[in-house]
């Protein structure tokens, strides 16, 4: 069964060591994207990783920790200014309504938006219906679950 999730609310992502992190519905983009920075692709004992770091030092978690990921891949993706770019995006999950789905995520700097972290449709379908009149859902429900 499908929930009912707002425009806005409150996610963890646990292989990131990242919790109640905001985000923002956008049914307008396919693939998720968080604010990231410092991305590049490396090269080490012959092998590509890619290297960044997630959130920035503005941002309560952000801890300057740098990631470095194997399982990745490059896509190019149409930014919501309309401009094309190539983007590294990673394989991740997501908590939310207590549950763990599994999450691609593309890394894109978003200094200059509200929410470090955008849900798409490829994570949406099939499994949440967007009532944007609401908010924080899956948040309250870990609230309440937690009392």
């Amino acid at each position: 069964m499908k929930k009912i999730i707002g425009k806005i609310d409150k996610a963890d992502f646990p292989e990131l060591f990242l919790s109640n992190l905001n985000i923002k519905v956008d049914t307008g983009a396919y693939t998720s994207v968080i604010h990231s920075h410092s991305i590049k692709e490396v090269e080490i004992d012959g092998e590509k990783y890619i290297k960044f770091k997630l959130l920035d030092p503005s941002h309560p978690q952000y801890r300057n920790k740098e990631y470095i990921v194997k399982q990745y891949k490059k896509k190019i993706v149409k930014s919501s200014f309309g401009k094309s770019e190539q983007r590294f995006i990673i394989k991740t999950n997501i908590l939310i309504f207590d549950e763990e789905y599994p999450i691609e995520l593309s890394l894109s700097e978003r200094c200059e938006m509200k929410f470090p972290i955008l849900l798409g449709r490829k994570l949406l379908n099939g499994r949440f219906i967007v009532d944007t009149s609401k908010s924080n859902l899956s948040f309250k429900l870990k609230q309440n679950k937690n009392k």
